[in-house]
């Protein structure tokens, strides 16, 4: 009787979906055909901007091409060249880790304590903000040449300004123990973009939270800890991704100090080894240009290139899945 019951017509279970009728099909194609019409302004620079550059580039990197004779297959010769026998690589690769974690961290820090200044300031504000921000609307270029030569060890006012003072003066990008810092130096003098992130984000936090913190006795540093922090966390968040993807691809800024630091800066014949002095300045970037342009060397360029993206996406994606940390908890 139960098996009855359990096969008869009143049985409740799992009915088999009916026809789609051809009007609702026709409906479906076309909000599909929609879609791919929105879409396709980004799909197509998707493909023609990053797919299609993208493949290239990992097909290369398995041939030999010089850019004029068609390309030949070489297997995992340019890999292996670029990881043993190129001289600039792997001084390349650690100046560009130092830079990453050194500048990108200062920066974060320089430009979220100049946003707390400016936000705070009562009198006088509008000026110090356009004092701070003017720094970073200078061309890289022309940022860059003008530091070189105000940070000169034998005539520039830095360093005599040093001595006069009895203190000692460093010899800047002339020295490897201080180019890289002296780079840092520029990039912390060019805050001005990530102070206006800041400030944006600090002024949106809200009062309410901080007042009621002060009635409860909180000090300075538990407010910026519990209230500030946790508020702005996705602008640091920001922050040190676009720092990090920014320094992975630093290239104008230390062949321009290392051309005017050594004295060469122009003129067509000039021959200019990368990384002056001492290979201090050498980023990643330049061993690619360095590669493709000077050697003519496509494929081994495209190795580094792709050792670039790999590192870069691998930053990203570690600080993506770790996003949490930057909301502290409260004790």
């Amino acid at each position: 009787m139960a098996a009855a019951t359990a096969v008869g017509p009143t049985a409740k279970g799992p009915t088999a979906p009916g026809p789609v009728s051809p009007g609702l099909r026709a409906r479906r194609r076309r909000s599909a055909l929609r879609t791919l019409a929105f879409l396709s302004p980004w799909l197509i620079g998707f493909a023609v901007f990053f797919a299609y550059p993208l493949l290239s580039t990992v097909y290369f990197s398995f041939m030999k091409y010089d850019g004029f004779a068609p390309p030949a297959w070489v297997g995992l010769k340019n890999w292996e060249y670029v990881l043993t026998d190129y001289p600039f690589f792997w001084p390349a690769l650690r100046n560009t880790l130092w830079l990453v974690a050194v500048m990108v961290s200062l920066r974060v820090l320089f430009g979220l304590g100049v946003g707390l200044l400016v936000t705070r300031i009562k009198s006088g504000a509008g000026l110090f903000r356009t004092l701070f921000y003017l720094p970073c609307l200078a061309p890289p270029v022309a940022a860059t040449m003008s530091f070189v030569f105000l940070l000169n060890p034998g005539t520039g006012p830095v360093n005599t300004i040093l001595e006069r003072a009895g203190l000692p003066a460093p010899g800047w990008f002339t020295d490897p123990a201080w180019a890289k810092p002296s780079l840092t130096l520029l990039a912390l003098w060019g805050i001005g973009d990530l102070m206006v992130i800041f400030m944006a984000s600090l002024l949106d936090v809200p009062k309410d939270q901080y007042e009621a913190a002060e009635l409860d006795g909180v000090g300075p540093w538990q407010r910026f800890r519990h209230i500030t922090l946790p508020n702005i966390s996705p602008v640091v968040l920001f922050a040190v991704v676009t720092g990090v993807i920014a320094t992975m691809q630093y290239y104008t800024e230390p062949i321009v100090a290392a051309k005017v630091a050594s004295g060469v800066i122009g003129g067509s014949g000039q021959q200019f080894e990368p990384g002056y002095p001492d290979r201090s300045t050498l980023t990643v970037p330049q061993t690619v240009y360095n590669l493709g342009f000077q050697r003519f060397d496509t494929g081994a360029a495209c190795v580094v290139a792709l050792v670039l993206f790999a590192l870069a996406m691998a930053f990203t994606a570690l600080l993506m899945r770790r996003r949490g940390g930057f909301h502290l908890a409260e004790d």
